[in-house]
């Protein structure tokens, strides 16, 4: 059961960041900021409420760890690279709709950021060695 616990905090982190990037990038768009500028500010909020919701209520795990913090970040720009891979090339080899292209990318990006939380950026001592 601790495993379906941690699935089920690791999905309600999940779905609130996305619901506070999606809300701060439109707030940001109609108080008059320029797209870029809204974008990267909201996707780096969230990038921080993330760290700490996975870390904390997730994973367990103390916030100030910078070789943690590295690899979350490292992380963060492997989901950046795969999205651009299924969006990108892979959709236009298989001829898919960009909304298929998203829909991959919502399915996928979960289950890879779990895997490298659980085995690399939060994994206990000795837990994963690599």
């Amino acid at each position: 059961m601790p495993r379906l616990n941690q699935l089920c905090s690791f999905a309600l982190v999940g779905v609130t960041t996305a619901g506070v990037y999606v809300s701060l990038y439109l707030i940001l768009l109609y108080a008059g900021l320029l797209q870029e500028f809204a974008n990267a500010l909201a996707f780096g909020c969230a990038v921080i409420l993330q760290y700490v919701g996975q870390a904390r209520l997730t994973f367990d795990q103390q916030l100030n760890d910078p070789r943690q913090m590295i690899r979350f970040g490292l992380m963060v720009i492997g989901g950046a690279v795969t999205s651009s891979l299924i969006t990108g090339p892979t959709a236009a080899y298989f001829a898919l709709p960009s909304w298929a292209a998203a829909l991959i990318v919502t399915v996928i990006l979960p289950i890879q950021n779990f895997l490298f939380m659980s085995l690399w950026v939060f994994a206990k001592p000795n837990t994963f060695k690599a």
